[in-house]
């Protein structure tokens, strides 16, 4: 089944014939990102002890939407995404929305990973944790990714391959090494103290699954991967298993090694200090940074994108829909994003911008898994489409637990994402002339 995409088209033949394995690597560079280093204490303070299992069970969880979007992607070999998913379904409004509070995710995502950034180059930079340190790491990181974006894709891809080997070496190292130096006293459920009874469940499970996110942008820039039909599916079922034992193994080794977890603002190096030594901290501070980038840098590069289709088809501004005379790039919605994410991060705090930015993803991940038991419905599984293990089970699953994810949510930020839906509406049933 093929159809033309409603979302952003990725730059032509930038990931044309790109493979299996390549494309696991691609799944992997979008999900680590700075969860992994800065979450394993909150994890810990809201869910004490057992925070490990909580890690595996939001894999779990998240699982159950990679296989919707693995279903989902088997139907098409065109890029789009959940945007695609939900137009298909549900209509052009539907796709449209998804589509719009995918841009307003990349805006908080960005603002979180900016503020992330400032809390890891604390630990050895103490003026990056506040005052105009911090708003020099802030608005520095946002100005340098949206420049290498305005400046070509190209560039950007390049900067995301370097990017992703300095993210992933320094948690192999501090798994590999924290393995051998873990307190089983502190780390297992049994021999610790229970979890305090005011423990926030839902915030716990949406900051969870914010350490995953990012999987769903792999079906985005499906129309130019080898058989994306095959590929695909493979790739994010592969990397769901892979990123939930290095998660889990972070965990364990953060909660295992380091006694004071819940109030460490930067987890994984304190506890690389404390069974190894001041330059693995610093090592692990380096890797956080570069990981943060990384995701950053995949926000900056994708994020605009959505903007300017919008803008493109009457969607906005006639001006967000430019490019660039000399780099083909859409410098004016890469600008105009860096400075909503800017202005953003500026008013927030890491965790506080991460739930915010897991509250507007979680509406893509409903509409996918609803979309799933609407095209299953209707084309079934046809010859080549991914078999769903379970059948409809596993969409009315990942439907109930997002939707109870979601309500879990403050009404502040529930609020906010209600206010940002309504512009888009305005947008959609207002179009601007385009000719």
């Amino acid at each position: 089944m093929r159809t033309p995409a409603p979302g952003p088209q990725s730059p032509h033949g930038l990931l044309r014939a790109v493979g299996r394995w390549q494309i696991l690597g691609l799944s992997i560079n979008s999900v680590v990102g700075s969860g992994v280093y800065l979450l394993p204490a909150t994890a810990f303070a809201l869910l004490g002890p057992f925070s490990v299992w909580g890690v595996l069970l939001a894999g779990l969880t998240v699982g159950l939407l990679v296989l919707c979007y693995a279903k989902a992607g088997s139907y098409f070999d065109v890029q789009g995404g959940s945007a695609l998913y939900a137009r298909e379904a549900f209509g052009p409004f539907a796709g449209f929305q998804v589509a719009w509070t995918i841009w307003l995710t990349r805006i908080a995502t960005a603002a979180s990973l900016a503020n992330g950034l400032a809390d890891a180059m604390a630990r050895f930079w103490p003026m990056a944790g506040t005052g105009t340190g911090r708003i020099s790491v802030i608005g520095g990181s946002l100005a340098l990714l949206a420049v290498l974006n305005i400046a070509g894709v190209r560039q950007a891809a390049q900067v995301s391959l370097v990017l992703v080997i300095g993210k992933l070496l320094p948690l192999v190292l501090f798994v590999g090494i924290g393995l051998f130096h873990i307190d089983w006293g502190l780390a297992t459920p049994a021999a610790a103290a229970p979890i305090a009874g005011d423990t926030r469940l839902g915030e716990a499970a949406l900051l969870l699954l914010f350490a995953y996110a990012g999987f769903e942008n792999l079906s985005v820039a499906a129309g130019e991967f080898h058989q994306p039909r095959r590929n695909v599916p493979f790739a994010l079922v592969a990397m769901i298993v892979l990123v939930t034992v290095a998660y889990a193994g972070v965990q364990l080794v953060a909660q295992g090694t380091l006694p004071g977890l819940a109030t460490s603002s930067t987890p994984v190096a304190d506890a690389a200090a404390v069974f190894g030594s001041e330059g693995l901290a610093l090592l692990m501070t380096v890797g956080a940074a570069l990981s943060i980038l990384g995701t950053s840098n995949a926000t900056m590069l994708l994020g605009p994108r959505f903007l300017h289709t919008l803008a493109a088809a009457g969607h906005g501004p006639r001006v967000l829909a430019h490019v660039h005379p000399r780099f083909h790039t859409p410098a004016v919605a890469i600008a105009f994003q860096g400075v909503l994410a800017l202005a953003l991060a500026l008013s927030g705090s890491f965790v506080q911008l991460a739930l915010l930015s897991m509250v507007t993803r979680l509406l893509a991940y409903i509409s996918t898994a609803a979309s799933v038991l609407v095209l299953r419905r209707r084309h079934g599984d046809p010859a080549g489409s991914f078999r769903l293990p379970g059948g409809a089970l596993v969409p009315v699953a990942a439907l109930a637990l997002s939707l109870a994810m979601l309500l879990s949510a403050s009404p502040a930020h529930l609020l906010a994402v209600a206010l940002a839906i309504g512009v888009g509406s305005l947008f959609y049933l207002f179009p601007r002339r385009t000719a």
